[in-house]
């Protein structure tokens, strides 16, 4: 496991890593182990809509790629509890045929996965905040032409800027009147036979 990235994220390489998180439910587990801290099995089938058993299962199924791991602060030994091992992952599309499959696999499922996520943030969220933090929130479609060094390069920036505030809440007390906050970042490079950039 790497976490040498800005956000202390856990990096996957191997495909079968990528396949095996390539699925509703432990996408799921994983998204509520890491926003929420760790659990059992029983205390997360209602939010990930599976039951005690197949959460149990697929909890190992993370485990053998080292994506969660047993919680030692656990205080009793009648339930096994859980805890990711970091608050994000990340990955790269691998090289070969099988990895480029894996992670495309894996990057339709976090798409589905997140495209409600601004609509119920509208419907749920939005309405409990003050007016402040309505204002402060923000939606951009921006095209921009680049190179593949300047894409990384503006991805490195962001990252280097944002990982103060990642890290944050393991590191420091957040200061007083601190929230939460969501960025939902898409990088979607477009076919170069588009007139306007050739």
């Amino acid at each position: 496991m790497s976490l040498k990235n800005p956000y202390g994220d856990f990096e996957i390489t191997e495909p079968q890593a990528l396949r095996a998180l390539a699925h509703p439910v432990r996408l799921a587990i994983l998204d509520r182990l890491q926003q929420h801290g760790p659990a059992t099995a029983t205390g997360l089938a209602p939010h990930v809509g599976a039951t005690p058993s197949v959460v149990s299962w697929h909890l190992r199924h993370l485990a053998t790629f080292g994506l969660v791991t047993d919680w030692e602060g656990a205080t009793s030994k009648r339930e096994r509890w859980w805890q990711a091992v970091s608050r994000g992952f990340r990955f790269t599309l691998p090289d070969d045929a099988e990895g480029q499959a894996a992670g495309r696999q894996l990057r339709g499922e976090m798409f589905a996965r997140s495209a409600d996520a601004p609509q119920q943030w509208l419907l749920h969220d939005e309405p409990r905040l003050d007016a402040e933090w309505r204002g402060l929130a923000g939606v951009a479609d921006t095209r921009f032409v680049a190179t593949p060094d300047e894409l990384q390069q503006l991805e490195d920036a962001i990252e280097q800027l944002l990982a103060p505030y990642v890290r944050r809440k393991d590191e420091q007390a957040p200061p007083a009147g601190a929230h939460v906050v969501r960025m939902l970042r898409y990088l979607l490079p477009e076919p170069g036979d588009d007139p306007a950039t050739s």
